[in-house]
């Protein structure tokens, strides 16, 4: 039996791996958000949801024969958004305090 091609794509173990591990972030995350000890824990479980909910976006490629670079692709794709989106929060309230500024 010979080792398959990398342009065949993940095997079934690879993506089940890669799904049970965004899975498991996301899991990690919300602990660390509502365990009640810690505010440096709670600040990097809160980082951790945003990227996990980003990662979430790539359990429906998580297939076996999807190549490991379309992961990337869709991946470079959900961040592209998440900045285009954070720019234009970013923009929108700096043009309201400049409204805000203005009504004075």
């Amino acid at each position: 039996m010979s080792a398959p091609h990398p342009s065949e794509g993940m095997s079934a173990a690879t993506a089940r791996t890669i799904e049970h591990a965004i899975i498991a972030l996301c899991v990690i995350a919300l602990v660390m958000i509502f365990q009640p000890f810690s505010l440096t824990l709670y600040g990097i479980g809160a980082g951790l949801v945003v990227l996990g909910g980003l990662a979430f976006n790539l359990i429906p490629h998580c297939r076996p024969g999807v190549p490991l670079r379309w992961l990337g692709t869709v991946a470079l794709i959900v961040l592209t958004l998440l900045i285009v989106v954070f720019l234009l929060a970013l923009g929108s309230t700096y043009l309201y305090a400049l409204y805000l500024e203005t009504t004075r």
